[in-house]
């Protein structure tokens, strides 16, 4: 034998030796019929917050009671409301109220839609959420990315200049669908699907969405009538530029005068967050400045293009508007599906940010219900797409709101504008609404997010990457797409090509790490110890198994011993390697291929006359490698003297295994 090699044995014999340890039983788990796994499953999957446990327990009053308050969320809150919170929530629902009446307008008409309609999506939904949602801060409204979703998806086949009444049937149609989506994935606790949206989709969707919707607003900017109704940039741009016959001086001097405005008060509220009420008030300041700027110098008369007359009143029913048949409901089904997806992300996002700001806790389940039932009542009611905002919500949450009555207050707010102050809107000039838009969505480009994106995890970066070149460049919704796709694709690869590692034991310890991490480890000669990182199924046994044989053949090279014998020059070779060791501690599932993965294993090491180990294999595993070999009898593949409850064990009784054949 080598000495070298000989020396390295009984170097880790000793260290074996000095860290002796009781080998424990590797109990097998207790019996559950297939009602109960299934039903375990089912409860993780969809009930993973446990619902119902506030129910145990409790008599059949204080149920009924939970019940409603789980039902209606103000109903745990409303009996402990009290003035000082009434005090607080007036001041952030007036404040709110000042931003929303504008964007609301402006939102509306990015969505292709009458502009009163905006108002309207401002006044029944903030009703309906201050009942069944569950956050404090949100204040719900029109948002730019779904209103510029909703009017691109729907402008593809219906043209909202030449056939309005049939557009605004479609919008309110889509309207609908959304909201059916959104109630639907909360009711069946389906909320996880919105995560496939991850974070670095999102900051590229949401920049390239603002990019989109600023270009958008070169036409109220620079006061072109005849505008591309592609979302391109490129095409954009090629329109901005074939068109310098139709720019007004006029218009754009007033344009960038209050952009600039808007601009420097949302610098200063944002270097200075007690001022929030500048940046807030702004946009209606402008709104009012220019209506009488306009109505003084009769601008319209001179290339100002204004709102024009708007219909004064509360919402008029539209459930008779709504299209649950004919060639386009295919069309309003899924811009439905997208907006409403877009949005609840959205939604919840905000809703999830300030609860943690506060220490409280936001339901997303609930919060699905709230919206999706928002925006179903809205569809009848002359609303179009509506979720939390982030603009609207950030001043809400600055302005010192307590509860979700500030909802109230802005819709009471908007209610009183929508009955009295509809004829002061008639020379408000399109050009400030664009402005306004430009300075809101601004916020939704992330650079800071970007950055950290970028030092985190470049696969990520480029998911960001191709979700913002792909809204810019392509289209909205395919942008989103290829994002998603990308994402889901990096999802299969981890999946399909799992994480194995090498395990050495640091000396002087029963720790075994990665071999190639942790310099002070070290291998365990006649050992090969893997750790595998992920469930085995039928993505990657195949792979594992490959794997596997792999660091097999990496072993034997690096461990053959050459003996020359005295009578000739032939050489023979064997290989030092009797077990390899699977740490199972992270494999947390195991299905048929998975089984027959240890099958294969098991037979190839048996030729090399190699013994397979495995460590720590969970319940699941266990249960089905049994059943697996009392279906195939006389095939073991579970030996119960070869499963260990730690690495440290199987390598300390292994050893002396291995010394006993030496000494013989």
């Amino acid at each position: 034998m080598d000495p070298i090699n000989n020396g390295e044995e009984e170097t880790s014999k000793k260290e074996i030796s000095r860290c002796s340890i009781d080998v424990h039983k590797v109990a097998p788990p207790p019996q559950r019929s297939s009602f109960e796994k299934l039903k375990s499953r089912l409860k993780e999957t969809f009930f993973p917050d446990d619902p119902l446990r506030q129910f145990k327990g409790q008599p059949s009053k204080r149920k009924w009671i939970l019940a409603a308050q789980y039902a209606f969320p103000i109903l745990q809150w409303g009996p402990n409301y009290s003035l000082s919170h009434f005090k607080s929530d007036v001041v952030s629902g007036l404040t709110i109220a000042s931003l929303a009446i504008p964007q609301g307008i402006s939102y509306a008409k990015l969505a292709n839609l009458p502009p009163i309609v905006g108002l309207y999506s401002s006044f029944v939904p903030p009703l309906v959420y201050a009942v069944l949602g569950s956050s404090r801060d949100v204040a719900v409204g029109p948002v730019s990315i779904a209103s510029l979703i909703l009017g691109s998806m729907l402008s593809q086949q219906v043209s909202p200049a030449k056939d309005p009444l049939l557009f605004l049937q479609l919008g309110f149609s889509s309207t609908f669908f959304a909201g059916l989506t959104q109630a639907s994935l909360g009711f069946l606790r389906l909320g996880f699907i919105i995560d496939y949206l991850s974070e670095a989709t999102l900051v590229g969707f949401m920049a390239g969405a603002a990019i989109i919707v600023s270009l958008q607003q070169l036409k109220s900017l620079l006061g072109i009538t005849h505008f591309t109704k592609q979302m391109g940039i490129l095409p954009v741009l090629s329109s901005v530029f074939h068109r310098t016959t139709e720019w007004s001086w006029q218009t754009i001097l007033m344009g960038f005068c209050f952009l600039a405005v808007l601009l420097v008060a949302r610098h200063v509220s944002m270097k200075r967050p007690k001022l929030f009420w500048v940046s807030a008030g702004m946009p209606l300041a402008s709104v009012i400045l220019s209506t009488i700027i306009v109505f003084a110098l009769k601008a319209q008369n001179h290339g100002i293009d204004v709102i024009g007359k708007l219909e004064e009143g509360l919402n008029p029913p539209s459930w008779n508007m709504l299209h649950f048949r004919g060639e386009y409901l295919g069309l309003v089904i899924k811009t439905g599906l997208v907006t409403g997806i877009i949005s609840l992300t959205e939604g919840i996002a905000v809703g999830r940010t300030f609860a943690a700001l506060k220490s409280y806790r936001v339901d997303g389940n609930k919060e699905m219900m709230a919206i999706g039932i928002m925006n179903i009542i809205g569809s009848s009611t002359s609303c179009y797409v509506t979720t939390g905002s982030f603009s609207r919500s950030a001043v809400n949450h600055n302005a010192g709101a307590k509860t979700a009555v500030s909802n109230v207050v802005m819709s009471v707010t908007v209610m009183v504008t929508l009955l009295l102050l509809m004829p002061l809107f008639r020379f408000t000039p399109n050009v400030v609404l664009g402005a306004i838009i430009v300075t809101a969505v601004l916020g939704l480009i992330d650079l800071p997010a970007a950055r950290r994106i970028w030092r985190i995890d470049k696969f990520d970066f480029l998911v960001m990457l191709a979700s913002f070149f792909g809204v810019i460049f392509v289209s909205v919704q395919l942008g989103l797409a290829i994002a998603v796709g990308m994402s889901i694709f990096r999802m299969l690869l981890q999946m399909t090509r799992p994480t194995t590692m090498v395990l050495g034991n640091i000396p002087g310890t029963n720790l075994y790490t990665n071999l190639h991490h942790y310099k002070d480890a070290v291998s365990v000669p006649g050992f090969l110890i893997l750790s595998i990182q992920a469930p085995i199924n039928f993505a990657n046994a195949n792979y594992l198994k490959e794997r596997i044989m792999r660091w097999m053949a990496d072993y034997e090279a690096d461990h053959i011993t050459h003996h020359h014998q005295l009578q000739g020059i032939k050489q023979h070779s064997t290989t030092s390697l009797h077990y390899v060791i699977l740490d199972m501690s992270c494999v947390s599932a195991l299905d048929t291929t998975g089984v027959t993965l240890f099958k294969d294993l098991k037979k190839a090491l048996e030729c090399k006359g190699v013994e397979l180990v495995l460590v720590n294999p969970i319940g699941e595993v266990i249960e089905k490698l049994e059943r697996a070999e009392s279906e195939a009898a006389g095939s073991i593949i579970l030996r119960a003297d070869l499963v260990y409850l730690t690495t440290a064990e199987a390598v300390a009784q292994l050893s002396s295994a291995i010394n006993l054949k030496m000494m013989m």
